[in-house]
């Protein structure tokens, strides 16, 4: 339903008209448009409770739209064409008519010719496939950015990952520190127990096992920027004779572990190697030894339709990922050896604080940002991230789950 004021259709542009006639079957809750001429159109109303606004000042808004679905929404935020004093308001409102939204990613509803362009950014995304040399560009391009950058947001931990919130009195750094002690206990962590870990972040999972578990720690990375902090951490800590980061690829490493984690690592393996990851993990994994993932999911229902297609966070913020569905990861463990899910915990209304704080630092630090040398195109787009994300996790279209894997007689989990 739309309820427009002034109306002046024979005024509209085409994409205008296309646009409008698209976003008329979108109507739960209440999206408000001020147009560029100052009109104001009511799409939905307020009965499923979600109300957003948004206003546009440039035409081009409704060419990006058409011609790139969800993607070319939110490069016309980057690039300005419209603003709202709530950008997870108004995401929040698109996901909720994600069923008939044609252009969006993820929806079960058949897009038209006028998204014919995105086949072009799904053709870019298959290039940018995560072979070793592949990923390494893909991880450079988001978490090479600048430390300093990051330091900007993150807690004092420097972690970039889902925080566990167990009352709202918590600090994130102490969720952040309660998250990895989540994992520790599901690993059954021990002295003298070798840990590889997958994807070290900036290394403070790495120091956290070795310093609380006086445990032996193998951490693998493909950033620069996160090795040389991770390392600058350990040495600091006087950890160097448990703790070892190093530029590894995990498909290139050997020996036996006693416990495997990996945090938030594997969106970032792609669907073509899901079977070549479990298939090393078991390879690496002595025959009692436990697997710790923690990892961003996309409903079972949406992953063959996810996989097939592209979207604005894959595009512009993490080059090569694909959110693997809980269904496809048990297919890939199953297929590569005999690992077991032991437990699950999802843990999505914990990204929604973690995410609403590093938006909130990220913007008291804005002026810091720009020091650094970001322009306000990069601003734009970093606070459409985490708003992006937090109103997929809010609304729960993604998950972040905590996954045990162990094999069947291992009486010690």
């Amino acid at each position: 339903m739309i309820q427009q004021t002034q109306i002046s259709p024979a005024k509209r542009t085409w994409y205008e008209r296309k646009l409008l006639a698209l976003l008329s079957g979108m109507n739960k809750g209440q999206l408000v448009i001020t147009m560029p001429d100052g009109e104001q159109i009511t799409i939905g109303d307020t009965r499923d409770g979600i109300m957003a606004a948004m206003n546009i000042s440039d035409s081009r808004f409704f060419e990006k739209c058409i011609l790139y679905g969800d993607i070319g929404f939110g490069e016309a935020y980057t690039e300005g064409y419209w603003n709202t004093p709530d950008i997870t308001g108004v995401i929040k409102w698109v996901l909720l008519n994600l069923s008939n939204a044609p252009s969006v990613s993820g929806s079960s509803v058949k897009a038209g010719a006028q998204n014919i362009l995105k086949l072009l950014n799904r053709i870019r995304h298959v290039a940018r496939g995560n072979s070793t040399t592949g990923a390494k560009k893909n991880i450079a391009e988001h978490y090479d950015l600048n430390n300093d950058f990051f330091k900007l947001f993150l807690d004092p931990t420097m972690t970039y990952s889902c925080a566990l919130f167990m009352k709202n009195s918590m600090s994130l750094q102490e969720a952040q520190l309660n998250k990895y002690e989540s994992l520790c206990r599901s690993l059954k962590l021990k002295p003298g127990d070798h840990v590889l870990e997958i994807g070290s972040g900036w290394g403070e999972n790495a120091v956290y096992m070795a310093k609380k578990y006086g445990c032996r720690v193998t951490s693998i990375t493909i950033s620069e920027e996160q090795l040389k902090l991770a390392n600058e951490k350990v040495a600091s800590q006087g950890l160097g004779g448990l703790v070892e980061v190093k530029m590894a690829d995990y498909r290139n490493i050997t020996g036996k572990f006693d416990k495997i984690v990996s945090i938030e690592m594997l969106e970032a393996v792609g669907h073509r190697f899901l079977r070549s990851y479990f298939k090393k993990c078991h390879e690496l994994l002595k025959p009692d030894g436990i697997l710790a993932l923690q990892v961003i999911t996309c409903p079972d229902s949406r992953y063959d339709s996810l996989r097939r297609s592209v979207d604005w966070i894959q595009k512009h913020i993490f080059p090569g990922s694909l959110l693997p569905s809980v269904a496809a990861l048990n297919a890939a463990v199953n297929h590569t050896g005999d690992m077991t899910l032991i437990s699950l915990k999802e843990m999505g209304t914990h990204y929604v604080e973690t995410l609403k704080l590093w938006r909130k630092q990220f913007n008291e630090k804005v002026n810091e940002v720009r020091k650094l040398g970001f322009d306000e195109k990069f601003i734009r787009k970093w606070n459409y991230y985490l708003s992006y994300c937090e109103a997929a996790f809010a609304m729960r279209n993604i998950f972040v789950m905590q996954l045990i894997y162990s094999r069947p007689n291992n009486t010690g989990i």
